[in-house]
């Protein structure tokens, strides 16, 4: 089961690129989709978001090992998407986060440092 999640989200349309954009949406979701089929990823997960006044239009996630991720973001196609969705959105961002038993592992972690700090009454 996948621990690890990459991140893609993404704001507005830049004015004036919106039919490129469609194109290089399309051609990520048939992208990260071939990769979960051949089992480079785990799971591609993809929503969109209601406008409600905040920077975030929508996001993929894409699920997999810690090896899988890395092995995909050092992909040349992995990158031109990124570097193509650049040029048509506002506020790219790509995230590296925990899932599943990762999360598990990210709060021992946590705790251990909590263990080391003082505590005091606030």
């Amino acid at each position: 089961m996948a621990d690890r999640i990459l991140f893609i989200g993404w704001g507005a349309p830049v004015r004036g690129r919106e039919e490129r954009g469609l194109d290089v949406f399309n051609e990520a979701v048939g992208f990260y989709g071939r990769c979960q089929q051949e089992g480079r990823i785990e799971r591609l997960e993809v929503r969109l978001l209601e406008p409600h006044g905040g920077g975030l239009a929508g996001y993929m996630e894409l699920h997999g090992s810690s090896a899988q991720l890395a092995t995909l973001r050092d992909d040349e196609e992995y990158r031109r998407l990124l570097i193509d969705a650049g040029q048509i959105v506002e506020e790219l961002g790509v995230v590296e986060g925990f899932a599943n038993e990762g999360i598990a592992r990210e709060m021992e972690l946590y705790r251990e440092s909590l263990s080391r700090i003082p505590q005091t009454a606030g």
